[in-house]
């Protein structure tokens, strides 16, 4: 008998999909992938889940239970590791990377936007917007002095949930961030970009339509 899988509905450049993806990379679980076109979500996925974001993670029936649905990635990426963690993400400062990901969510992102879009918000220049990020990177790099992630010699929640969104920072002016005064930040940075993991979870997959043949992620090495 197939056994079902979780369905993830996601989209390869979003930071908040890349950070499940990463989750359930490093719990080792699988997952039916439905890659979406942001300007053309998928009638099923808004279905269970009308808010349109992604990622949305539908849980197999359990009975005659409703699927459950995740639809916030930090949910899903605690969920994924509770369900497994061979890495022991979870041995490192739980509440520390809690905190640190609410600061990045709550915090940095509202800067990140404005950065990256800073002609749609004329209140501050592209600059000034970059400086106020700045905050938040200053912390994560003196924290990073110390080790080689965020809250210790290994893997936490922490670095998984917030590297998607230093690369999006880093991205909007690469030259600009790669000169700016943090040396150990931008170390773990390029560490991440060639780490395994995340080499895997940003490969291409076409959007998907109904009908199109079950896809699942990761594939099994």
């Amino acid at each position: 008998m197939t056994v079902a899988l979780p369905r993830l509905y996601s989209f390869r450049r979003c930071p908040y999909a890349m950070r499940a993806r990463l989750g359930l990379v490093f719990a080792g679980l699988q997952v039916e992938l439905r890659e979406i076109v942001l300007r053309n979500k998928p009638a099923q996925m808004l279905a269970i889940s009308p808010k349109g974001t992604v990622p949305v993670l539908q849980l197999p029936a359990v009975g005659d239970a409703p699927r459950q649905v995740i639809e916030e990635s930090r949910e899903i990426l605690e969920w994924a590791l509770q369900q497994s963690d061979p890495h022991g993400v979870l041995k490192t400062d739980v509440a520390g990377a809690q905190a640190l990901i609410e600061q990045n969510d709550n915090e940095f992102k509202h800067w990140l936007d404005r950065y990256k879009y800073a002609d749609r918000h004329p209140e501050f220049t592209q600059l000034e917007y970059r400086k106020k990020g700045e905050v938040f990177l200053q912390v994560l790099d003196n924290l990073l002095a110390q080790n080689t992630y965020l809250l210790g010699a290994h893997i936490s929640m922490a670095d998984i949930g917030i590297m998607p969104f230093v690369r999006q920072f880093a991205h909007v002016d690469r030259e600009a961030f790669y000169r700016l005064p943090y040396p150990h930040l931008q170390q773990w940075l390029k560490d991440w970009l060639q780490h395994p993991v995340f080499v895997q979870i940003m490969h291409k997959y076409p959007p998907w339509q109904l009908g199109d043949e079950l896809v699942v992620f990761p594939l099994a090495e």
